[in-house]
């Protein structure tokens, strides 16, 4: 019976549900820490860069779950916001929650919320679910993300510029978190064995 629950129950990695407030805490500062780290993986292009830090929020959420994926990535804007150095390029400031990006970084927690609620439900177990389900967690960056820059530029030439050059990338940090959680759920089932 306890083999059929295992099973059948959804994959989120760390498991953090009854655990003290400090081991959250813990959690959502290092997550900060990989989401800032990501930031500086980069391709500089105008006016949106490619960045790493979609993978991570994906990352995030599907390791921590919705609720504690998405106050993660709240702790990491409120950090930039205040003017650390933790996104893309080290850039940090208010003046990055109006500027042409803005609207991308507001989606971000709904990323992580979508890929933490995606695990929840289990999509995260399987290979072909999981990546689509990943997939469909950055298209909803790029509709929050493309109407904030098409008040800077129109519509047609946001999607050009925000959305259109950031499709392959999309499909290969889907791929890559797939492969990020296999290996997490590996290290994990080894652990508990």
């Amino acid at each position: 019976m306890t083999d059929r629950i295992a099973t059948s129950a959804p994959f989120v990695p760390l498991r953090l549900d009854g655990r003290p407030l400090a081991h959250k805490a813990a959690l959502v500062f290092i997550g900060t820490l990989f989401l800032a780290a990501s930031s500086y993986i980069e391709v500089p292009l105008v006016p949106v860069p490619v960045n790493m830090q979609t993978y991570a929020v994906l990352i995030v959420g599907a390791l921590a779950g919705w609720r504690l994926g998405a106050i993660t990535v709240i702790a990491w804007l409120a950090e930039a916001f205040v003017g650390f150095p933790v996104l893309s390029g080290g850039a940090g400031g208010a003046v990055h929650f109006v500027g042409p990006t803005a609207g991308y970084m507001f989606g971000f927690p709904l990323v992580a919320a979508f890929a933490g609620w995606l695990a929840e439900q289990g999509w995260t177990r399987k290979i072909v679910p999981a990546f689509f389900g990943l997939l469909l967690a950055q298209a909803i960056c790029f509709v929050p993300g493309a109407l904030w820059l098409a008040t800077f530029t129109g519509l047609e030439k946001a999607i050009a510029l925000g959305v259109t050059p950031f499709i392959v990338g999309a499909v290969l940090k889907a791929a890559l978190a797939v492969c990020t959680l296999v290996v997490a759920k590996r290290a994990i089932t080894k652990r508990a064995a």
